[in-house]
């Protein structure tokens, strides 16, 4: 089972970006979906970005299409913010998909290896 660890998190004010990178520790990320998720507080957690190393296709929240980007290599999947809003506050946790040839039609539940969390904080 993967293993990954996000880094990146900051405090921002509104309509600047951050960078954020998952890693996974312990296997390379070969034909793997990986996700980017947020949950704000007091709401439900929400998946912002995936992209797969199967087929590299990705996928966006219609929240932050135009705003945010994502890239994948070897081990790492980095989540490019830019033009960043209060509104995207939250703890980001990036998941995998523990099965080599996932793609990003995977559902929530399939995302069964999450990381610890980064906090982004976007305030005046």
């Amino acid at each position: 089972q993967l293993q990954l660890v996000e880094s990146g998190g900051d405090l921002v004010q509104p309509g600047g970006s951050l960078r954020l990178s998952c890693t996974a520790t312990n296997f390379p990320l070969v034909r793997h979906a990986i996700g980017w998720f947020r949950q704000a507080p007091g709401k439900e957690r929400e998946e912002v970005s995936c992209i797969s190393s199967t087929d590299y296709q990705t996928k966006f929240a219609d929240s932050v299409k135009g705003r945010f980007s994502i890239s994948i290599d070897a081990a790492t999947v980095h989540l490019q913010m830019n033009n960043l809003k209060p509104e995207d506050t939250g703890i980001y946790y990036c998941a995998a998909v523990n099965y080599v040839g996932s793609t990003c039609a995977a559902g929530f539940d399939e995302f069964t290896s999450w990381g610890q969390g980064t906090q982004v904080t976007v305030s005046s």
